[in-house]
Order: structure tokens, then sequence, then C-alpha cells
């Protein structure tokens, strides 16, 4: 559909399921998809996620006078806690219109629809103008395309001059031990995963530079660890929300992230670059 590769319709499909809107609108609270950052892991999904969009915001040095592109914003949480704390604007990019309408609705609620505009459709061929943001904003998104080379690009594409790219993303470890993420891949229906190496070299090919990475790789396992405690804990509520058969490859999945992190496969973090 509308020209999207593989990669980013199986998300599409998989994002746009009642099964899965359920799923993380109860376990991440309706606003975010993301990996949290967790002070212990007691802390809530919820939490953790919020704190991960302000540390982001102040690492990109975000100010009311800017112009964010959130590429795969999902539910629009981090668009709306941008928005309130800085008072700028924020264009959401998402390929999932069951998400979309989500965020529109959360928007007009909160009052902040003035600031906010949502647009259907992917990061690998960003329906956005050139030139006209000066922050790039992604968070856990770029995991999904099969074309992340055209996502960076795309990203430069529509940077203004000093404009800032600044995502996290679930990532293969540039140099670990060996073993085999098939079960991780083949639960995202992917071929590969990216590398700190590779957002670093594609980038520069893209036109950024001053390339920086915040390894933050113990925050992947506690957050999977989380999200399997909370489907436990509310396995009745979810079960009534749904499928049997997605709840248990749910369960699955988050097993095989957890031990892919902990045999040292994963990493995790916040990447930060710009351009010139």
């Amino acid at each position: 559909m509308k020209g999207y590769t593989e990669a980013v319709e199986t998300a599409r499909t998989y994002y746009n399921s009642a099964d899965a809107d359920n799923f993380y609108a109860a376990v991440w609270g309706g606003e975010d998809i993301h990996v949290g950052l967790y002070h212990s892991p007691g802390d809530s999904i919820e939490t953790a996620s919020r704190r991960t969009v302000a540390h982001m915001g102040q690492l990109a040095q975000i100010g009311p006078t800017d112009r964010v592109a959130d590429f795969g914003a999902g539910y629009g949480g981090a668009a709306r806690s941008l928005a309130r704390a800085y008072g700028c604007r924020v264009d959401c990019l998402n390929l999932s219109e069951r998400q979309n309408e989500r965020n529109r609705r959360l928007n007009a609620e909160a009052g902040l629809d003035h600031l906010i505009r949502v647009f259907d459709g992917s990061y690998e061929a960003a329906p956005l103008p050139s030139r006209s943001y000066t922050v790039v904003w992604s968070q856990d998104a770029f995991l999904h395309s099969g074309a992340r080379e055209r996502a960076l690009a795309e990203a430069a594409r529509i940077l203004g001059a000093g404009g800032r790219l600044i995502l996290t993303d679930p990532m293969q470890r540039d140099q670990g031990p060996d073993g085999d993420l098939g079960p991780v891949l083949e639960r995202l229906k992917l071929t590969s995963m990216a590398s700190p190496a590779f957002y670093c070299d594609a980038g520069q090919r893209a036109g950024f530079h001053s390339f920086q990475f915040e390894d933050r790789t113990e925050h992947l396992i506690l957050h999977y660890q989380a999200v399997l405690s909370v489907l436990a804990r509310e396995a009745s509520n979810l079960e009534a929300q749904c499928d049997p058969q997605y709840l248990q490859n749910m369960k699955s999945g988050l097993a095989h992230w957890i031990n892919a992190g902990r045999a040292g496969l994963l990493t995790w973090g916040i990447i930060r670059m710009q351009m010139p």
C-alpha cells in the first residue's frame, strides 16, 4: 500500500490490529510505545517511558522556536510532552491510521492540536517539505524499516542547516559474542538489525556529522522484563481485550528479546547527529 516496503507494510498491519492497539494502550497507558529509562526495576513502564522523552528533549536542546518531525510517532505521547514542555511545534509522521486517530483525539483533548499535526505515512518517503525542520525525533521506530539508509536520507532532506537528529533504536551490538538473533528477527519479520556503527556510517553518507551514541543497553532488558511482568499481572484484563494467541506470541517474543539482551547480542541507547 502507498508504495511502502514490505517491512513497513508488515509493521503498519501489525500496529493497525485491534490486538496490538489494545495491548499497547493497556500496558503503556495509551501514550507511548518505546523503551523507558528505569531508576529501579519497580518503575512503571509509563514513568520510565516519560523519562526517556524528557532526557531526549534535554539532549536535543529543544526550545520554543524548534519545529520537530517525529518519525514513527505512535500515539503521539512524545509530541505532547515536547509541546507542553517547550511550546514547540511537532509534526507526527506515523504509518498506523488507528494510532493516528488516537493521537489526533488526545491532542485535541489536551488542547495541543494548535501545536501538533499528524500525518499518515512512512518516514522512508516522508510527506513533509524539505529544509523545514530543526529536529527529527524518532523512538524505536527505525527498527521496522526495510530501508534505513533511505529513512536517514529523508531525515537529512527535511532538516535545515544545523538541524539535529535524535533517535533511539534496539540494535545489534557492533562487536558482541557469537549468537543467534534469528528468533528476534523472526518476531519482527525482519532480515537484519542496524547497529551503532551502521548509523554512524549511514548518517555520514546522508550528510550528518557529530555522531554520538549514549549507550543505555541495560534499560532494554529492564524494559522488556517490565512488559513481561505487566503481561503476567494483568493477564485477565488483557485476555478480555486481546486474542490469546497474540498474548502467547507476545510472551515468547519478549523472552527472545530478554535472552538476546542478556547474551550481549543487543544494544540500545540514544543516537544524536547533526547537519552542517
